[in-house]
């Protein structure tokens, strides 16, 4: 079986090459009135006409929240945490553990109403895998005036 040649005129060749061309027109007027865009200088508009009014709420609600003031700090403190007694039991426990002993040791010493372990901490106990958590961590916990404490990597 033989393939069938496509057979192609000169009158069809002539038509696709004038639609190139016409796309060609209109990207390069599409190109032009990009270049009057940039050429918008900004001296030229009024200060009334930069900020709408619209925009001028937006900008006072988000002045608003950002002026909140953050949560006292009431107590900050290091710790230098030992995690050796998670190692006693099955060895694909020991990382869970030691987050457990951390959890504990920070209610022992702070007596939070709520406790937050930061993302690093954790990752830095579980960064050797289940089976090999760190034998002692240094943390840094701070306490508001809300009862949370948050626990993190001390550096």
């Amino acid at each position: 079986m033989a393939k069938k040649r496509k057979e192609i005129n000169l009158d069809d060749l002539e038509g696709e090459l004038a639609e190139t061309d016409e796309e060609l027109e209109e990207t390069e007027e599409e190109e032009a009135k990009i270049e009057e865009i940039d050429e918008f200088n900004l001296e030229d508009v009024s200060a009334e006409e930069e900020v709408s009014e619209v925009f001028k709420e937006e900008i006072e609600e988000e002045i608003e929240e950002e002026e909140a003031p953050e949560e006292e700090i009431i107590d900050e403190r290091i710790y230098t945490i030992p995690l050796s007694k998670a190692r006693k039991g099955p060895r694909t426990k020991w990382a869970k553990k030691a987050i457990r002993f951390l959890r504990e040791y920070i209610y022992r010493h702070f007596k939070p109403e709520y406790l937050v372990i930061s993302q690093e901490v954790n990752e830095k106990i579980w960064e050797r895998g289940i089976q090999k958590p760190p034998r002692k961590i240094k943390v840094r916990a701070t306490k508001n005036s809300d009862g949370l404490v948050v626990v993190y990597l001390f550096k």
